[in-house]
């Protein structure tokens, strides 16, 4: 089950269409238009198992994602209008360089057809598309985009693995089981300011050390780039089965003003957005809550569209206290793009400053069937009959208990009474 998680595991993903493109070159606030959802089955298995001498086990786990049109509003030949995300991205990227490469960005731009905004399937913007601006980009300021080939949003994320975790096996301390020791090598990345924010804290986010305490879980992310810290909320029951349901803090996402330990993240702008660019090739990417929920209201208003919500946009945990493993769960991000008018690339236009959602989308997972069955059995069905039965014993054991004390005190007082006749019988004999 470790091996390959038996569990049917869902990603869903909303794109946000734009829906005034012309305008927004103007100036204008944008106006979006959620679509989707679209829908994709999660496999996982985990490959390169190798168990170490330390305690520690290494592995690198594959997804595979298969589309659900079924469960989907849509397809993925659907067309959609988002910003055209490599020339936007590479616009901001090259603000602060000589005039002279904007220029040239701005000719090449040109003569490709690039426009701020691009019309394209659901299909080519998830899982690549070829774009002979990467090329142009590179030939300009090489290096810019250290890539070749297509370009998508999820382009890494299928076929493909998280990277080499390293884990505690618990053998000689249980509750340093799933604790990741590794990930890639490393004790911790350097993708941020701070020692704290590139610490690889807790599990690789599949499992926990059982016995937990309702206060607070860790995991490490490599969509994220960084070590997440969930909150206890309240115990619940998932289909019969105990929970502890763990959800993401108001803290999560802040900024390094209004919560201290993020300024190893920073450079920030409002809260409720991450700078994830030292970790995406230093695009402008910021990864959020969907529609920017527990987000700075500032970053709602900027756009029209967004309707933010806890019920559904906030992450979730339910966890089995006593296993540590997940019983049903709903892991949500938002990935969001800066935009604004570069100077000197004309195609920008007079983009008003904005951090503008491209999607979101959730990991959703929940045990059922027969592994829910034998789950609700075992941990849940046989230890309820052990308790009663112990009960049962308990009271059973009482008028027990009773009797051979009323038959003990009986045979005292029988004892009693022939030490008495056998004392009486010896004083007669004595007088005889």
């Amino acid at each position: 089950m470790w091996k390959e998680i038996p569990v049917p595991f869902y990603l869903t993903v909303h794109f946000f269409e734009v829906l005034n493109p012309q305008q927004v070159l103007q100036g204008a606030k944008p106006v979006l238009s959620q679509r989707g959802p679209y829908v994709y089955r999660e496999y996982r298995h985990k490959t390169n198992i190798t168990f170490n001498d330390n305690d520690t086990v290494s592995y690198l786990e594959y997804r595979n994602l298969f589309f659900q049109p079924h469960l989907s509003n849509g397809t993925e030949d659907e067309y959609i209008v988002v910003p055209n995300i490599l020339m936007m991205g590479a616009a901001v990227m090259m603000e602060n360089l000589p005039k002279f490469f904007k220029i040239l960005l701005s000719g090449a731009l040109a003569g490709l057809k690039q426009k701020a905004f691009m019309n394209r399937t659901v299909g080519e913007i998830m899982w690549g598309y070829e774009d002979p601006l990467i090329d142009a980009i590179n030939m300009i300021v090489p290096g810019l985009m250290p890539f070749k080939g297509k370009f998508g949003l999820f382009i890494d994320f299928n076929n493909s693995n998280s990277g080499l975790f390293t884990v505690n096996t618990g053998m000689k301390n249980i509750s340093q089981v799933h604790m990741v020791d590794s990930w890639n090598g490393l004790k911790k990345v350097n993708y941020w300011r701070s020692s704290q924010c590139n610490m690889i804290n807790g599990t690789a986010g599949e499992m926990w050390p059982p016995f937990m305490s309702p206060t607070s879980l860790e995991f490490y992310s490599p969509d994220a780039c960084r070590s997440m810290t969930l909150v206890y909320e309240q115990s619940g029951e998932f289909k019969g089965v105990p929970t502890y349901r763990f959800v993401a803090p108001k803290t999560l996402f802040a900024n390094g003003t209004d919560y201290p330990p993020n300024e190893g993240f920073c450079p920030c702008m409002q809260s409720g957005i991450q700078n994830v660019s030292s970790c995406r090739l230093n695009a402008p990417m910021f990864i959020s809550h969907p529609h920017f929920y527990n987000a700075d209201p500032s970053l709602v208003s900027a756009v029209e569209g967004l309707h933010p919500s806890k019920e559904q946009h906030g992450l979730f945990l339910d966890v089995h206290p006593m296993t540590g493993i997940p019983m049903n769960c709903s892991i949500k991000l938002q990935l969001n793009l800066y935009i604004k008018e570069v100077s000197h690339i004309i195609q920008t236009g007079k983009i008003k400053p904005v951090v503008l959602p491209l999607l979101w989308f959730a990991e959703s997972g929940s045990i059922e069937g027969s592994v829910l069955k034998q789950f609700y059995t075992n941990l849940v069905l046989l230890p309820s009959v052990l308790d009663y039965l112990q009960y049962i014993f308990l009271g059973l054991s009482v008028p027990l208990i009773t009797a051979a004390a009323v038959l003990m005190a009986m045979s005292k007082v029988r004892i009693r009474r022939c030490l008495v006749g056998s004392a009486v019988s010896q004083i007669r004999l004595n007088q005889m």
